[in-house]
Parts: structure tokens; sequence; C-alpha cells
């Protein structure tokens, strides 16, 4: 493995726990954030000549300590405040920690908790979080969120100047504040499940380590709170999908799609798991919208799950709930999930047609030509069919996704020449 691919790997899977053990030492967010990046541009020169350390998380860790330390004392400096002590500081240090333990899991939970306070807007919340707590890219939460990636930017900018400027602190909230920061974390981890399971940038196909990340979230929220009707669909929502992660790759880590996947290697005790959660009484009384949105999700998905095989799944009740969700929240993503359910069940045409509309709602998105030329493939339009990989390939910046996008596309030409 490359030192450049090495350094994303570690940045991708190791950004939260560094953020929140630094966090929980100096309790300075607008010093450790500036203070990794610091440490992975070091990384990103060193690492190629130097060679990978050892630990690279805890070469991150001591890189960016130091630079936490650097800055404190210059602070002091500046206002001519106990430099030594910092020195003294410095000289005690205890071993780095980049074992993962029970301390850090805390941590984590601090910073999620931390990140979704009730002063910051939910969005910006969410936003923050992910870029905090799982090393989210700008970029990718910009896909996630349907906004241009400098608009992105000054949004997680915002929330952490508000963090500082207020002092959010850094500490899990009492047992009574906690129910008003549930719906933020849900969301929050949806999110951020998103960008492990359909990653928009990026070599991946899945980014499993970030979307078992986001799985571990909810169960230690939904420990903290048993029963709690949004964790628990949720909860269900996310173990369907993850269930599949090891079928949705083939050994060249090429994309299976759904209907050719072998469901043998579906995780058949997380998908058992998840219809208990679906049948559990948390869901059986009045739900919120977004509750109620995570369940219609995971029934989607359950449908899917349990299926014998690809031909056996009833894409009559997957349009069913997918109407229900449309109705519930009609998101141009579910409009979009609808309009390949309605294909599969009524033909491609009836898909092209609930596709009407969506062009202008998800102008970057790579997804909606995809689909749309999936579908005039079938039509038999090929030549409307190519056009429309072509501007997927165009807007797709995920590697694995554009690469079989390319392979779609050609063949399609090929079959468009043919004639």
């Amino acid at each position: 493995m490359s030192a450049d691919v090495e350094l994303a790997t570690v940045v991708r899977e190791e950004w939260g726990r560094l953020t929140s053990l630094l966090l929980a030492r100096f309790r300075r967010l607008d010093l450790v954030e500036d203070a990794l990046a610091d440490a992975v541009e070091a990384a990103a020169r060193r690492w190629p000549t130097d060679g990978v350390p050892d630990n690279p998380a805890a070469w991150l860790h001591t890189a960016a300590r130091r630079r936490v330390l650097d800055q404190l004392r210059a602070e002091a400096m500046a206002q001519r405040k106990a430099p030594l002590l910092l020195v003294e500081h410095d000289r005690t240090d205890t071993p780095v920690r980049a074992d993962p333990g029970g301390l850090v899991e805390d941590d984590l939970l601090r910073l999620v908790l931390m990140c979704t306070h009730p002063a910051l807007d939910p969005a910006a919340a969410s936003a923050l979080t992910l870029r905090l707590v799982l090393g989210v890219s700008t970029a990718d939460i910009a896909r996630l969120f349907l906004v241009p990636e400098p608009t992105m930017a000054a949004r997680l900018t915002r929330a952490k100047k508000k963090i500082v400027a207020a002092g959010i602190p850094f500490a899990v909230p009492s047992a009574d504040a906690l129910p008003e920061r549930l719906d933020v974390v849900a969301q929050t981890a949806y999110l951020a499940f998103t960008a492990g399971y359909a990653p928009g940038s990026g070599p991946d196909v899945v980014r499993v380590g970030l979307a078992g990340e986001a799985v571990r979230l909810v169960r230690v929220v939904l420990a903290a709170r048993p029963g709690e009707p949004v964790l628990t669909a949720l909860l269900a929502l996310l173990l369907l999908q993850h269930s599949r992660r090891d079928a949705r790759v083939d050994a060249d880590r090429a994309i299976v799609l759904l209907p050719q996947q072998d469901r043998s290697l579906w995780h058949r005790d997380e998908i058992d798991e998840a219809v208990r959660l679906l049948a559990s009484p948390a869901l059986s009384g009045p739900i919120t919208v977004q509750t109620a949105s995570y369940a219609l999700q995971a029934r989607i998905a359950a449908v899917h799950a349990t299926a014998r095989s690809a031909e056996d799944t009833r894409w009559d009740e997957i349009v069913r709930h997918y109407d229900d969700l449309v109705e519930l929240t009609p998101t141009p993503s579910a409009r979009l999930a609808r309009a390949v359910a309605l294909a599969e069940a009524a033909g491609p045409a009836t898909g092209l047609r609930a596709l009407d509309g969506l062009d202008e709602e998800l102008p970057r998105s790579h997804r909606l030509p995809a689909v749309r030329a999936e579908l005039l493939t079938r039509a038999g339009e090929n030549e409307k069919a190519c056009a429309a990989y072509a501007l997927a390939i165009e807007r797709c910046e995920n590697d694995a996704e554009r690469a079989w996008l390319i392979r779609q596309h050609a063949t399609v030409d090929d079959q468009r020449d043919a004639r």
C-alpha cells in the first residue's frame, strides 16, 4: 500500500478518535482540528520519503499534540503567562494513546454530543459531526446535503466558531438533556452511514469501517436510551443495509449490484436482529416523521433482505412503501429510488416517467442520469442511454462507480453500433 493510500486510510478511519483524544486533553476545538490538519499535511510530505511509520495513527497524534502545545506556548508567551508550566507539561507527558479503549469510546460519544448541542442548527450539527467525529471530507458532506462545497465549508466554519464562542462543553449531558439531541444524533448517524455505504468520492465501493462506525454510534446511544423509537428504527435500517457489505464487491473490488449478489454472504444475524427491531413495541405507537421515515426505509430493505432470490422480490410491496415514504418526506433521493422500484414493478417506461422533474432538484447527481441510462437501455433507446451514461460518468467522482458506468456505456455503445 502506498504512503498516500495509507495516509488516506488512517485519516478516514482514525480522524474521530484522534480528534476526541486531543479534545479530551486540550479542550480547544479551534486548535485541535487545525493541528490535526497540519499533522496530515506533514505526513503527506514525509511518509513518501521516510516511509510509513509502524503506527500511523500514533504518529499523527504525536504530531498534532506537538502543534497544539506549540500554539499554547505561543499564546502563553504572547500573554506572558506561565510559559514554563507548559514546558513542564510537555516534559511529563504520558505516552501516546493510539489504542482505542474504553476511554476513547466515551470521548467519541462526548464529541458527538458536543457537536449536536441544541445551540447549533441541526443541519450544521450533523455536518460538523460528520467532519469532526468521522473524518468525512467537506466535499462528501456537501454531496450528502446537496449543496456546493464552498457553502458547506462556510457552514462548518460557522459551526466551529459558534462552539468556541459559546463555550459548548466537551461532555455528556444529563439524562434529562439527552432526548432533545437524539434526533440530530440519529440524522448524523444516518448521514455517516450513507457516506460509508455509498461514498461520493474515492476508490471504494463501500467504506465498511465508516458504515460500521455509524452502526456502533447508534448502538451506543440506544444503550443509553433503550427503546427510543428513532434509534430503534434507524438501527434496523442500518443493520439491513450493512448486512450486505461482503456481497457488494467482487474479488477485484468491483461493484456487484443487488440482483447479482451472492446472498449466502449476507449477514443473517444482522437481518434477523433488524426484523425483530421492526416488530418491537417502540414502533407500534405514535412516532415522529423522522422515525417513520427510517422505519419505512427499513421495511423496504427488509423486503430485499428476506427474499430468497432477486426474482422473488416483492416489488409491488416495495413500491407501496416508497409511495408512503414519498408522501411522508418527498425528497429527491426518495423519489429517485421510487422510480427504480416502479420500473421493476411496471416496466422501464413507468420508471422513466417517474424521473420527470428531478433534474432541477439533483443538478449534480450522477445517480439520476445513471438510473435514466439503465431504464433507457431496457426500453431499447440506446442512443439516449449513451448520452445519459456519458453525463453520469462526467459527474461521478467515485472510482468504482465510474468504472462500472464506463463499462455499461461501452456495452450500450456496442449494441447501438451493431444495429
